[in-house]
């Protein structure tokens, strides 16, 4: 099967971070399933147009925005582009992937106000935004899927901002999906366990790391790919019943 030709051909779907990690993971492999992809990414450019090279000499379609998903305006400016690209491929949006978010990891009585307010304008704020956005955009049968995290059920030291973040994405799906349901559009919770990323192992320290796949009843760490599959199943036509549900992709951690 070649891009175009998949489960998702004729579908435009835009994923926040999507230049890195398991948001990379996720634009090859929708566009991989046919999907036109929009992706943000907040700075590096560089790794943003090796992102589109990839896809396009894979014979699929992607565009790249620079938007942080800290600033509002951005955010719409964001859905306002991907409008003109999908007007050349597509009647509209089909998907959103909520994945861009950032971890700070700060005891509670150690963490700033700013640590704070940061964590929640890009996990809580701009996730909400999104989906306020594409809700207005998204054509009969559309797909939102938020990326959470099991540290929402899960939390150890240094985690209760990450883990409030996220779980706000969380209630927000739960939510939209009754909202929504009547357009037939699904709106659903992909949590992923420990998965290896530039984002893991800048947190984490070798030793931690060579650990971390003893404490999962796989004996592995998660891959993007692992992540990027279950978002592609929610985002397909085989998913048209599941709403409202986080599916905890996580290996069997908890």
């Amino acid at each position: 099967m070649t891009a175009g030709e998949g489960t998702l051909a004729g579908k435009a779907a835009l994923v926040t971070g999507g230049s890195r990690g398991i948001g990379a993971a996720i634009v090859r492999r929708l566009a991989r399933d046919g999907a036109a992809v929009v992706f943000s990414y907040r700075d590096n450019d560089v790794a943003a147009r090796t992102m589109v090279e990839e896809v396009e000499a894979s014979g699929g379609r992607a565009w790249a925005v620079r938007a942080d998903q800290a600033d509002p305006e951005a955010i719409e400016q964001l859905f306002t582009r991907a409008d003109r690209h999908f007007a050349e491929e597509t009647a509209g949006l089909d998907i959103l992937v909520n994945n861009a978010g950032i971890a700070v990891p700060q005891a509670i009585e150690s963490a700033t106000v700013e640590d704070y307010d940061r964590t929640m304008a890009v996990n809580a704020r701009g996730t909400f935004l999104a989906m306020h956005h594409a809700a207005r955009r998204l054509r009969p049968g559309g797909r939102i899927i938020n990326v959470s995290t099991v540290n929402t059920v899960n939390t150890g030291p240094g985690e209760a901002i990450y883990a409030a973040s996220k779980a706000a994405t969380e209630q927000f799906a739960r939510a939209a999906s009754r909202e929504l349901g009547a357009r037939g559009i699904t709106v659903n919770t992909v949590s992923p366990g420990i998965t290896e990323t530039d984002l893991l192992r800048q947190n984490g320290t070798q030793a931690v790391l060579d650990t971390l796949p003893r404490i999962t009843p796989l004996g592995r760490l998660g891959r993007p790919d692992d992540i990027a599959s279950v978002v592609a199943f929610l985002a397909g036509p085989d998913a048209s019943w599941l709403t409202g549900q986080n599916i905890r992709a996580d290996g069997g951690l908890v």
